[in-house]
């Protein structure tokens, strides 16, 4: 609801601030005085266009502020502290201040607003107010001039059953569009699937027939490395083993064999026993067991170089390059090419499985689409049902406020196509006169039955359809009498259940309302302009205006007696 309004420079009114009721405040003046501001200073506040034309003649600044007080978690709280609005708050209430301000200067009219302090775009406050206000008046259009906005309020009004059956749509319709676009993808690109399939089946044959092992391009880089110096290891293995053991082509060439044998022999030759003869003659005969084993171990490694060859070395160089293929296509190593076949064999398979997923997923868009059609049908009967009994519920309304005549219905109509919302198209319509046809609502009306079929709906739907405020402004035009009497009584009703702000100029209605507020127009014939401020009524001053309503002189004697008794009756 909203707690304040305040005003500066804003059309007539020079500087205003009104406390308003949590029920029924209505707004009253005379002609000219500035009623109208109060709406359209709420009007700037919920986003609407700035134009230099409604601020005070002699200002170039016009600022509106309004307090919301709101409930826990609401959308338009939410809004708000998204753009970084600071919201007090209660145990069970949160307050959001906003303004509106509008600057007239030489290079046009600059708008700036804010929301809990901080700068917030224009955007936000209409945001703010979609989900916190709603005003109605003639040149306005119905809160509920879309279709979808009209369906909403229905599936509000038809409570938790059509909820529930509307969630269950929802979720099924969710389904089948998932489904449906799943099998809509494996048909249309079954030739590109398969053609990926044979690619990524060739692609895993051959690194599977590599048999990859870990490390083994280093270990082939070793062996190669190896093999291409194997004339050198032999050359060397050569002159290594002529060196220990001799040349067989050269008898009488000396070797580290025979030099080690004749020293040894010298050695044992020698007459006596000596101790460091002995000794040496000991470590001599190790030095020849030695030279005679690494002759051995060189004539071993000689053979084994003899069976490499030049094959061996081919074959090496082949299976290197063959590994490094494989890690220039999906590695840049060995582990991550074993890892992208790992990686791609659930693909491969995936593949594979096409004919059997297409055929799974058609039987599943089969079986979605019938749930589908039965939960249609059930919304769809719901639908109708809540809107027989919405039509039943404001033509009373409409009947109370003497169009006795009129009917209201709800049109629960096929769609082309199924939406993630039903099958039906949702149309309120209204019948004015027996022999009519039903109309779309807003066309065919005058002001005054438009305004009363607006309050009638407004009144139906404030417990299903909730706006924490309602503003009417002059919806009563048009209007007189018994009717506007019933106008009063219905916004007091509506204003049980959610604030109610009405500018009006009729008694009849003014005298139902919990806060009356009064526009004072104060002419400065001097000056050349007029001022206009706000003020609460209450006692003999509201009989005084209720007696000016009614007759046109505030001081009539049968005027205020009249507005007594008006206000007597709106009480009782």
């Amino acid at each position: 609801m909203l707690e304040h309004l305040s005003i500066n420079s804003l059309g007539v009114i020079e500087e205003t601030t009104v406390e308003l009721d949590p029920g029924f405040t209505v707004v009253t003046g005379e002609t000219g005085a500035g009623k109208t501001m109060v709406v359209t200073a709420l009007n700037l506040l919920l986003g609407a266009r700035a134009d230099a034309g409604a601020i005070r003649a002699g200002d170039t600044k016009a600022t509106v502020e309004a307090g919301f007080l709101l409930p826990p978690g609401h959308a338009s709280v939410v809004a708000a502290e998204d753009a970084g609005a600071v919201v007090d708050e209660d145990a069970d209430a949160q307050h959001l201040v906003v303004s509106r301000s509008i600057t007239a200067s030489g290079s046009g009219t600059r708008s700036r607003a804010t929301a809990g302090g901080r700068g917030v775009p224009v955007a936000l406050l209409s945001e703010i107010g979609e989900h916190a206000v709603a005003i109605h008046g003639q040149s306005e259009q119905l809160r509920l001039k879309s279709t979808t906005a009209q369906r909403r309020t229905l599936d509000a009004f038809g409570g938790t059953p059509l909820a529930k059956s509307l969630k269950q749509y929802r979720d099924t319709y969710a389904k089948l569009q998932d489904v449906s676009k799943q099998l809509q993808e494996l048909v249309t690109q079954a030739q590109e699937r398969a053609l990926e399939a044979e690619n990524l089946q060739r692609s895993l044959e051959e690194i599977d027939d590599a048999n990859i092992v870990e490390h083994e391009d280093e270990d082939i880089q070793a062996q190669i490395k190896r093999l291409e110096s194997a004339e050198e290891f032999r050359t060397a293995a050569r002159l290594s083993t002529t060196a220990l053991s001799g040349d067989d082509n050269d008898l009488d060439a000396p070797s580290a064999e025979s030099l080690v044998e004749a020293a040894r022999q010298v050695i044992a030759q020698t007459p006596g026993e000596l101790e460091e003869l002995n000794d040496i003659k000991t470590r001599l005969d190790s030095v020849g067991i030695e030279i005679a084993d690494i002759t051995a171990e060189i004539s071993r490694f000689t053979a084994s170089l003899e069976e490499d060859g030049p094959m061996a070395l081919n074959q090496a160089q082949s299976r290197l390059a063959e590994l490094n293929r494989l890690k220039k296509l999906y590695g840049p190593d060995l582990t991550d090419v074993v890892s992208w076949a790992e990686e791609q064999r659930p693909r491969l398979d995936e593949l594979h499985g096409d004919t059997d997923r297409i055929g799974y997923l058609t039987e599943q868009e089969q079986e979605l689409t019938e749930r589908l059609k039965q939960q249609g049908a059930e919304l769809t009967a719901l639908r109708q049902k809540a809107g027989g009994t919405l039509g039943e519920q404001v033509t009373k309304e409409l009947h109370g406020l003497l169009m006795p005549t009129a009917q209201f219905s709800v049109a629960v109509l096929p769609a082309e196509t199924a939406g993630p919302h039903g099958f039906d198209e949702i149309a309120l319509l209204l019948q004015p006169h027996p022999g009519s046809d039903p109309r779309p609502l807003g066309k065919g009306a005058s002001g005054g039955e438009l305004s009363r079929i607006m309050l009638a709906l407004e009144v139906v739907l404030a417990d299903t359809d909730p706006v924490p405020t309602f503003i009417f402004d002059e919806i009563d035009a048009g209007v007189g009498g018994e009717a506007a009497v019933q106008i009063g009584k219905r916004l007091a009703r509506l204003a049980q259940r959610v604030q109610v702000i009405v500018v009006t100029h009729l008694p009849q209605v003014a005298a139902y309302a919990n806060k009356h507020l009064r526009v004072n127009k104060a002419p400065d014939v001097e000056a050349g302009f007029t001022t206009s401020d706000v003020t609460e009524l209450t006692g003999d001053e509201l009989v005084s205006e209720l007696a000016r309503m009614l007759a046109g002189h505030a001081d009539s004697a049968s005027a205020r007696e009249h507005a007594r008794e008006l206000l007597e009756t709106s009480q009782s």
